[in-house]
């Protein structure tokens, strides 16, 4: 399980739990034998090998031609680092609107934020290629270059859209990582915990930042531009807050499957799940299990809509094939592919300041 390419910094699916016949979870080894739509890919490489062509670009090609919106092909060194939140690349965040590629966040002290890129933003092209219309992941690669420490200082040049302003800027890739967790105290002692991705032990990370609040005080868990991660992290984090049950069930190839959550979290202190347009895949798992579960109030605005599964497969060369094979549900069994997940109160502007109040109504 890795990320479904959204997250242009690094880490970017919502993968799933594999099959009995593929490692689980986060930092898993994918399937050295993989079935259906993987074996076709696997092909499109082991051929390019023996052609002496580029065997990750041939099972580019076969992913884009299956049509699969969310798949994506990762080097070896690539699969690992978006499972560990470090990457090669230019420190921004995006997502598909509308046919269009925007800018959706950007990291600080990267080159994006150095040249004044900023969320809203449109990316219209990636060294002059246009993107319009192209999966996320494509742009993803387009901007991560080979994505190895070799392409650290390496150019690329974007053209962005700001309202009726349109201009280029030239970027020098870094290599760069991201703290997925971090924790805030608010005036009043609510205690806010952000996850920017669930890579290798943010669940974990999510546990202890609980454990460590303030025995009165309310958590507001921020998820807001989350673009998913590692599922098996996602329900470490539900496990913070519920005591065993039911997160989500998911499909592979037509086999149902369940996740559960972890016993003993804590149940009693007031939580809100802040989201946006911008909450995907495993993010939006869990702010499904917290309020189909009445755990968690939801403030913000409707989430993204990515309920896709994605599995690893190992191709011939190393590389790794991550592709859609299912769909999940919240435990009331709802949808969340293509509809997203509306919040039990909406905020777009001040969305910290009405998590605050709402956290203050629930102590009393």
């Amino acid at each position: 399980m890795v990320f479904a390419g959204v997250l242009v910094a690094g880490a970017a699916t919502g993968n799933l739990p594999a099959p009995a016949d593929r490692k689980p979870a986060a930092g898993s080894t994918p399937s050295a034998a993989p079935v259906g739509r993987h074996a076709e890919v696997a092909e499109a490489a082991e051929e390019a090998m023996a052609a002496g062509t580029s065997p990750v670009e041939a099972a580019r090609r076969a992913v884009s031609r299956s049509g699969d919106r969310w798949g994506a092909v990762y080097s070896p060194g690539e699969y690992e680092d978006t499972l560990d939140g470090s990457y090669t690349g230019v420190g921004l965040w995006a997502r598909e609107r509308s046919g269009r590629i925007e800018v959706t966040g950007v990291g600080g002290d990267t080159p994006a934020a150095d040249a004044g890129i900023r969320a809203g933003d449109l990316l219209r092209s990636v060294d002059g290629t246009p993107v319009d219309g192209r999966p996320v992941t494509e742009v993803v690669s387009l901007l991560r270059g080979d994505d190895t420490e070799e392409s650290a200082g390496t150019t690329v040049r974007l053209g962005l859209e700001r309202g009726t302003r349109a201009w280029s800027e030239t970027l020098r890739r870094a290599r760069l990582s991201r703290d997925t967790v971090t924790v805030d105290e608010l005036p009043g002692g609510t205690t806010v915990v952000r996850v920017g991705a669930f890579t290798k032990g943010s669940g974990d990370e999510v546990r202890a930042a609980v454990r460590r609040a303030p025995a009165d005080a309310g958590i507001v868990l921020d998820l807001r531009g989350n673009s998913g991660g590692l599922v098996a992290e996602a329900v470490t984090a539900a496990s913070a807050f519920l005591d065993g049950g039911l997160v989500a069930t998911y499909d592979v190839e037509g086999e149902q499957r369940a996740l559960h959550a972890e016993p003993g979290g804590d149940t009693g202190r007031p939580l809100v799940a802040l989201v946006d347009g911008g909450t995907m895949s495993a993010a939006e798992l869990l702010t499904g299990a917290l309020q189909d579960r009445g755990r968690a109030v939801v403030v913000g605005s409707r989430t993204f809509g990515k309920g896709a599964v994605q599995m690893p497969g190992r191709l011939p060369d190393g590389s790794v094939a991550e592709l859609t094979v299912g769909h999940y549900r919240t435990p009331s069994g709802r949808g969340v592919d293509g509809r997203g997940i509306t919040p039990d109160l909406e905020a777009e502007e001040q969305a910290i300041e009405r998590a605050g109040t709402v956290l203050a109504g629930l102590g009393r």
